[in-house]
């Protein structure tokens, strides 16, 4: 791919404004730093946080979100009216389709994301930072034994089989969020503050 191919390819993406994805295994703390960054920014219009469409009950005990029906998530994948979509866990996840119009507008939108959506975001979004949040396996498998759904050895096994890296990207930055949350939610904050200048 020459100079010129590049820069009509990176012309077609959406911008001018930035893609925050947020990834990392279950247990890790996304939610932790997202929701703490997010108190810091309060007033920001600048800064959206996505409040992701899942088809899961609203009432299911997790994260704030907009509960979407099977079918009626399968329209808007189909009618592309999502920004971005990936199945997890047996169900559908999707960031709304107003987190691209806050782009494109030359805004930032932070996101929980996914490592299944990563291909797509790369492909779509001029401007795309990675934040991996992550912990070693033991502390992983605590932190979900907790929720008491599995035995903390059960999800060690689980977390071993898993593949939890990630592709070569553009621009990635790692979390070890193994401290007290302020020193996440202040990495998060420094990562999103160096990508934007």
């Amino acid at each position: 791919m020459t100079v010129l191919d590049t820069a009509q390819e990176q012309a077609k993406k959406l911008g001018p404004g930035a893609l925050i994805m947020v990834v990392g295994p279950s247990g890790a703390g996304k939610d932790t730093l997202i929701y703490g960054y997010k108190e810091q920014c309060e007033g920001d219009a600048n800064i959206m946080f996505a409040r992701r469409l899942i088809t899961r009950p609203a009432d299911a005990g997790s994260e704030p979100h907009e509960a979407v029906c099977h079918e009626d998530m399968s329209e808007l994948i189909d009618q592309g009216r999502v920004a971005l979509s990936w199945p997890a866990h047996g169900l559908t996840y999707a960031l709304p389709e107003c987190v691209d119009h806050h782009i494109a507008k030359g805004g930032i939108a932070i996101a929980n994301g996914s490592r299944k959506a990563l291909a797509e975001a790369v492909g779509k979004y001029e401007k795309l930072l990675v934040v991996h949040i992550t912990a070693p396996i033991h502390v992983l498998a605590q932190r979900l034994s907790m929720r008491g759904r599995e035995t903390t050895e059960d999800i060690e096994q689980r977390l071993r089989r898993a593949d939890l890296s990630l592709p070569e990207l553009p621009h990635l930055v790692e979390i070890q969020n193994t401290n007290d949350p302020q020193d996440g939610i202040k990495q998060l904050e420094q990562a999103i503050t160096a990508f934007m200048r």
